[in-house]
């Protein structure tokens, strides 16, 4: 009996520490080994690095090295956003076609784009371009810090729509060897009239071997537009600047056949020694600097026009369906900055957007016509072509009826009527 007592008790023992062992040992490991799980290194998943979004660019394509260098300096120095360039062909009608394509289909494809100076109110009246007023109040920057021309061009019923990427200018060219350094001084200062220019023509004409004492862009095309808002102020006064369009372009002081002249003429004229004074866009100083010009740099002054010189080049603008407005905007801040347009002036020879770069003196080594003090006063009275929704039917208009009216076939009155009526 008592040896049965003895098994009985020492089967109640077993069950009882197996009982134990269950609650003890085996629920408490189960724990620690979810301590561990949870303190355990992150996955290869979760130890990326965020990827950066992705900011696309529609621009013309450029042959200079200023593009490269804009991209990745600000791909370097961010961590959040990477700009990805698409680059279009250098026909600019192309690309507007193809920008129109893309934007009218509601297409978020591009996030920032590069727009022709007379593309921007076509844009901003279809509704493809977001205004930017109010990221400029928040980012402290003020529409009198920057190309007042290339600002203008991009304002659209009140708002800004744009901001600078580079801007391009037509100015006046005249032959410092003929002028007289008092009328060189008045020309570089900026303070003469059309009429001042007209006297000047003719009095320096025949001197040194020329020909005639004024050339510029007259003939029915886009080129006629641009000297139209010079003369006209950026088209604040229409009557009076075509009165001195009409003045000049009916004197002897001109060829015969000013009202066929475009740029390849003017050129021409200025290069071959056969004019005194010739309105025209930087490029013109490119063929004097080369071989074939027969008037040679250390002859050539570049002075203002007298009531403003347009502007060409090309405008930053946000795609009003971008997806991404935040990153946009940080790359438009930099391109169109100091540090971006110093990138474009120094590496492409392009000039500068920000006023504050135009006495910088590595910009002013990469181009030599930021030397001149006649073409720092040109860059700062810049003035706007048309800004208009339908831009190509009123420069039209303007060439149409401006035209008639130089020939002589259109009364002013009437002319001046159908310019205005083209603005609106």
């Amino acid at each position: 009996m008592r040896k049965w007592l003895a098994i009985l008790a020492a089967m109640t023992m077993t069950v009882s520490g197996v009982g134990c062992a269950g609650a003890n040992t085996t629920q408490p490991a189960a724990e620690a080994k979810a301590e561990v799980k949870t303190e355990a290194a992150p996955s290869k998943e979760e130890s990326k690095p965020a990827e950066k979004q992705k900011i696309k660019f529609a621009v013309q394509a450029d042959s200079t090295p200023a593009l490269e260098a804009l991209i990745s300096t600000f791909n370097g120095a961010q961590d959040q956003y990477s700009v990805e360039v698409v680059e279009f062909t250098n026909d600019s009608g192309q690309m507007h076609d193809q920008l129109i394509t893309s934007l009218s289909s509601g297409s978020s494809e591009y996030d920032v784009m590069s727009l022709d100076v007379v593309w921007a109110g076509e844009f901003a009246g279809a509704g493809y371009i977001e205004a930017l007023d109010m990221l400029m109040d928040e980012a402290g920057l003020k529409i009198e810090d920057f190309n007042a021309g290339s600002m203008a061009s991009g304002s659209y019923q009140g708002k800004q729509y744009t901001m600078p990427y580079f801007p391009d200018l037509g100015f006046l060219y005249y032959r410092s060897d003929i002028v007289s350094a008092e009328d060189a001084a008045k020309l570089d200062s900026g303070a003469y009239t059309y009429d001042d220019l007209y006297e000047m023509a003719a009095k320096y004409k025949g001197q040194n071997g020329t020909e005639v004492g004024y050339v510029f862009q007259s003939k029915q095309y886009e080129g006629l537009t641009c000297n139209v808002a010079e003369f006209t102020g950026g088209y604040t006064n229409v009557k009076a600047g075509l009165e001195a369009m009409k003045k000049i372009v009916s004197s002897d002081v001109v060829p015969k056949d000013i009202l066929n002249y475009d740029e390849g003429a003017t050129h021409t004229s200025f290069t071959e020694g056969k004019s005194v004074f010739a309105r025209n866009w930087p490029y013109q100083y490119g063929i004097i600097k080369g071989d074939e010009s027969k008037v040679k740099p250390d002859q050539v002054g570049i002075a203002p026009l007298p009531n403003g010189d347009v502007v060409g080049g090309w405008l930053l603008s946000m795609n009003k369906k971008s997806a991404n407005k935040e990153g946009a905007w940080e790359f438009i801040k930099f391109v169109a900055g100091e540090e971006g347009q110093k990138i474009n002036s120094t590496k492409g020879g392009y000039l500068p957007g920000v006023n504050e770069l135009l006495n910088n003196e590595e910009i002013k080594a990469a181009n030599e016509l930021l030397k001149f003090p006649g073409f720092q006063k040109a860059l700062q009275s810049t003035v706007a072509r048309p800004v208009s929704a339908e831009y190509a039917k009123a420069s039209d208009a303007v060439q149409v009826n401006v035209h008639k009216f130089l020939s002589g076939s259109q009364d002013l009155d009437t002319t001046v009527a159908a310019v205005e009526a083209a603005l609106k």
